[in-house]
């Protein structure tokens, strides 16, 4: 007898539970199955990778299977090709949806025509569906997923149809009882891709009829563990407490960064024991460096006008320029998931946060010539005092033009001072850094771990806080004393590095910056002041 495949940790497209470890996905999405019943359309949106797909391709499944409704879900991917031409939008639509009924197994009564009604172009996609309703014994409803492939007149039209045909249903007209648009942003944002203006109101809008927006939600830490006790009860291998705390800690409960983590310590460092804390660090590190695709996907957006007009104060920690288009622009950044959802304006987890500095600060790594091993010492530990000297040389050398090359002109200073640091401490050691807009700082820590002299395992931390001194401000030393004083209590340190860059155009002449001083925190800790 053949035996059943095991199953893993999916990292690429939907999830099926013969293959995939997966929470049951309709659970996640619960208001949707009652929106359906109150023949609503409504907006599913999340970002990629978070599980829209396998929500709704289940949700399709288990309402046919029901009896009184036969749910189709057919993907727009293809209809991104067509752009502004409608026509061929229409074409490509129901050459999708055809294609998924073909497959569904349905019998013959519930297909749609063949061939779809002979209209004119515009009106074909509308017309379609009234006529599949007008056979169909069933209620039909349709998830139209990747929505956001449609553009610009494509969208207006195919959106335009659907409007239509929802308001000529109190009248007889045949029509989908229900329709679920599913992609990555919210329905405010489809006006602005089709050139619309998100804040206004029109009654002949095709969005008017969108009554509810559902975000599909990250994972909970209960979930993650959920998740992992799969795998626990197929193979035996546990995923320690703090191994799983760690992951949600890293991921924020991010689905694919969650099977990613796990992928990476199961499957590609193939640890055989139970999972701890530290494999699930080593993982993070291995995902981060090898760029995976989600990963590289979601930074290909940092330099998008509308995506870093959000992101530079929050690498900056300075407050953002806010007119009356910002709302629209963040509310794209979050639906992306670079973003938290809810205030304070901050990266949406830890490893996020660490690949946006990576990635920014590629170029500027390129120019640190300095060996990592030459930091350092004896004892094993890092060298802190030696690598701030040796950042004095480079900012004085490299500085200037590195800041004029900075696309996050904003941020330029803590994007450096980054790759440097990333640069000679990240082969044996990590950074762990905190930043959000507002804060008007960033904190960073450097771990290191080291052997003691008896043989014992320790670990060096040296937290760092920079700030930056802009034009017309007042000096930021005095806040900067007293956020570092906070950052040290919260990590039970008693002394620090405050750096402070100075933006003025009065500041020294670059072969002159860097000095040091000794300075007390409020609280009466010892630090060290570099400004540069």
């Amino acid at each position: 007898m053949r035996q059943p495949r095991a199953r893993y940790f999916n990292t690429t497209g939907p999830c099926g539970p013969q293959h995939h470890y997966m929470l049951p996905p309709t659970q996640r999405i619960p208001q949707a199955r009652e929106l359906i019943e109150m023949d609503r359309y409504f907006v599913l949106h999340a970002p990629r990778q978070t599980g829209k797909t396998t929500a709704l391709r289940t949700l399709a499944s288990e309402l046919t299977a029901e009896g009184d409704i036969a749910a189709l879900m057919f993907s727009c991917e293809r209809a991104k090709a067509a752009g502004d031409d409608y026509a061929a939008a229409e074409s490509l639509l129901l050459d999708s949806l055809r294609e998924a009924t073909k497959w569904s197994g349905w019998p013959d009564e519930l297909l749609p025509p063949d061939p779809w009604p002979q209209v004119t172009p515009g009106s074909r996609f509308g017309a379609a569906l009234t006529e599949w309703c007008h056979r169909c014994p069933r209620r039909v409803v349709l998830f139209l997923d990747e929505i956001d492939a449609l553009q610009g007149n494509s969208m207006i039209s195919i959106l335009s149809q659907l409007r239509d045909g929802h308001n000529a249903r109190p009248g007889g007209q045949p029509f989908p009882t229900s329709v679920v648009l599913c992609g990555l942003r919210d329905v405010r944002d489809y006006k602005v891709a089709s050139g619309g203006n998100p804040g206004q109101s029109n009654p002949a809008s095709p969005f008017n009829i969108i009554t509810k927006s559902l975000r599909l939600g990250d994972f909970t830490a209960d979930q993650i563990a959920e998740l992992y006790d799969q795998h626990t009860q197929a193979t035996g291998q546990e995923f320690t407490k703090d191994a799983v705390d760690r992951v949600f800690e890293l991921t924020q409960g991010q689905p694919w960064l969650v099977n990613a983590l796990a992928h990476e310590v199961v499957f590609e460092m193939g640890v055989t024991g139970a999972i701890t804390a530290g494999q699930v660090e080593q993982a993070k590190e291995r995902l981060i460096r090898a760029r995976a695709t989600h990963l590289d996907a979601l930074v290909a957006r940092l330099h998008e006008p509308r995506v870093k007009r959000v992101m530079e104060p929050v690498v900056a920690g300075s407050l953002p320029d806010v007119d009356p288009t910002f709302d629209d622009d963040l509310s794209y950044v979050r639906d992306l998931g670079l973003v938290k959802q809810k205030p304070p304006l901050e990266v949406a987890n830890p490893i996020y946060r660490e690949v946006i500095l990576r990635v920014l600060g590629g170029p500027t790594e390129q120019y640190v010539m300095a060996d990592p091993r030459s930091f350092v010492l004896p004892d094993g530990r890092f060298d802190l005092d030696r690598l701030l000297q040796e950042f004095v040389v480079f900012w004085r050398e490299h500085g200037e033009v590195l800041i004029r090359q900075e696309g996050y002109h904003e941020a330029a200073c803590q994007i450096i001072l980054m790759a440097f640091l990333h640069r000679l401490v990240n082969g044996g050691g990590h950074l762990d850094r905190e930043y959000a807009a507002g804060t008007k700082r960033l904190d960073v820590l450097v771990r290191w771990p080291y052997t003691g002299p008896e043989g014992e395992r320790l670990m060096q931390r040296e937290a760092m806080e920079l700030k930056v001194w802009r034009a017309g401000a007042e000096d930021p030393m005095p806040d900067g004393l007293a956020q570092l004083d906070r950052y040290l209590d919260r990590l039970t340190l008693s002394t620090g590095v405050l750096v402070v860059f100075d933006r003025r155009p009065q500041a020294p002449p670059w072969k002159e910056r860097g000095g040091f001083e000794q300075a007390s925190t409020p609280t009466g800790r010892q630090v060290t002041v570099l400004r540069v």
